[in-house]
């Protein structure tokens, strides 16, 4: 075993934080050295929306996370079912979000 798979990362948690944040809009721009997403949540009827968290990673770090959703939208996929995610539910994909400056 490698040393660094020997390695064990002490990770707290706060109460405050273990509650999470709902959102339900993510918009995600770049620059040449990070990728910046901010979770959103936006409620029906309103043309206004609060950015709840944003979110800084190295391009390294974001590809790490895309491969990590990937494999654990698939474990949830083989469990329950695909996921249904239709072509237009009325959600616009760009909302002419900020754009990422390092």
């Amino acid at each position: 075993m490698s040393e660094q798979k020997k390695k064990q990362i002490n990770i707290e948690l706060s109460d405050e934080m273990a509650e999470g944040t709902y959102s339900n809009l993510a918009i995600i721009t770049h620059s040449h050295s990070e990728f910046v997403v901010d979770f959103i949540k936006i409620l029906p009827g309103l043309a206004k929306a609060k950015v709840k968290s944003r979110i800084i990673l190295t391009p390294q770090h974001a590809k790490r996370l895309y491969k990590a959703l990937h494999e654990n939208i698939a474990k949830y996929e083989r469990l329950h079912g695909e996921i249904d995610v239709p072509e237009s539910d009325g959600m616009p994909l760009n909302l002419g979000g900020p754009t990422a400056e390092a």
